[in-house]
């Protein structure tokens, strides 16, 4: 009983299943349908009748082949876990100069509007993602389509002989049914290997994205050097070595008083003893801030942990087996968990949180969620974008759900052996 309700319930998804990718498949071929009818209605009253259906064709394929190209991604990714790359070219920003003008990348243009919009048809018209979605809304109906049409067309033609009286009919009507029951399980399945055979970045399109993602990293690193460096600077000038040179001033005045005024030496010996613990403790916070010692002498859990306990929020760690990352991928992802439990607790106004580390075959996965108030969004330099950045240095990646209302869950990968 347990394998005929199995068996009826995979029946039942992959007929559903068919009946999506067959009528995704079929969206373009009912536009050049209709033109086509069109064309063959108007045909003789009009010479120029050709026209009209011309431009239903071309106007209907561009604007529906990437909504279907992304459709047939999202459900690949859905229902098999096969992430199809997109590929498709980002904008660069728009920048006023100094003359009035807009440069979008491409032009000059008098205004942003004009900018963006010539900027838009020309990414759209000189991207090979475009021409790459073209040529599989094309040979989709004909390919995994015509495969997931076959369950439904064979039950509504099983349906319509069944409908009438004759014995053959209904024999041929009881085998169709039977053929899209067996076939309802596999037929869309073909979605897959189609997909991933054409829609995928061709490898001197994933090269070029390859090196301009590298040469975005470098500019990030570099810039990220620099601040680090600036800060740490701007750290010690105003708090240890003011200190330091206050210390030694004290000591100078108390060396001079020592035989004059030994009441006063003593109380600037005692100034100068607790200065010295306090550029101590100061430059101790200075060294955790660079690296924790934690994270070095016990590992990343361990770090995450003691972060959990001085983290204002009521924070569970649950984690695996641990294994020993490369330091910079340690380091990183304690700073991004300690960045997303503190956006946790001063912006979603959160009260707990739970962190959890996995280590897999492939990488290291760190999850945090909080039950704030959601709504988190990445934005051009904010935080989010910058932990997006640290962890693309090491091929990471950066999920984030944040419903209105909560929960907030951030995932984080990093590929490692």
């Amino acid at each position: 009983m347990r394998q005929l309700g199995s068996w009826v319930a995979r029946v039942g998804v992959g007929f559903v299943r068919s009946c999506v990718v067959g009528s995704l498949s079929m969206l373009v071929p009912l536009v050049w349908a209709g033109a086509v009818a069109l064309g063959i209605r108007w045909g003789a009253a009009n010479p120029w009748s050709w026209l009209a259906p011309l431009v239903l064709v071309c106007t209907g394929t561009l604007a529906l082949c990437r909504t279907v190209c992304r459709a047939v991604r999202f459900l690949v990714g859905k229902w098999t876990d096969t992430a199809v790359p997109a590929g498709y070219r980002q904008a660069p920003a728009v920048s006023q100069l100094s003359t009035g003008h807009w440069w979008n990348g491409f032009s000059y243009e008098r205004t942003r509007r004009d900018a963006l919009r010539d900027q838009k048809w020309r990414l759209w018209w000189y991207d090979p993602a475009t021409w790459r979605d073209l040529r599989f809304t094309a040979l989709l109906p004909f390919t995994a389509g015509a495969l997931a049409c076959f369950p439904p067309a064979a039950v509504a033609a099983g349906l319509l002989t069944l409908a009438r009286p004759e014995p053959a009919a209904r024999l041929v009507g009881i085998l169709a049914l039977a053929a899209a029951l067996a076939t309802a399980p596999y037929a869309w399945r073909a979605v897959r290997p189609v997909a991933v055979r054409f829609l995928r970045p061709s490898p001197a399109m994933v090269l070029a994205d390859r090196v301009e993602e590298l040469t975005a990293q470098r500019a990030d690193v570099t810039v990220a050097q620099a601040a680090e460096i600036r800060r740490i600077e701007r750290d010690l000038h105003d708090g240890a070595q003011a200190r330091l040179v206050g210390l030694g001033l004290s000591l100078a005045t108390a060396e001079r008083l020592m035989e004059t005024d030994p009441g006063r030496a003593r109380a600037l010996m005692r100034d100068a003893r607790a200065g010295a613990a306090t550029s101590l403790s100061e430059l101790r916070e200075l060294v955790r801030g660079i690296n924790p010692p934690v994270l070095s002498d016990r590992g990343l859990v361990d770090a995450v942990r003691a972060l959990a306990l001085d983290s204002p929020l009521e924070t569970t760690v649950s984690a695996g087996a641990e294994v020993r990352l490369e330091v910079p991928v340690e380091s990183a992802l304690y700073f991004a968990v300690a960045e997303l439990l503190t956006n946790a607790a001063k912006h979603a106004h959160a009260t707990r949180a739970a962190v959890s580390l996995v280590w897999g075959g492939t990488g290291v996965v760190v999850a945090v969620e909080d039950d704030g108030r959601g709504g988190a969004a990445e934005r051009d330099g904010g935080g989010l974008a910058g932990l997006r950045r640290r962890l693309s240095v090491f091929d990471g990646t950066l999920e984030i759900t944040s419903p209105v209302g909560g929960p907030t869950r951030v995932r984080m990968m990093v590929p490692c052996e």
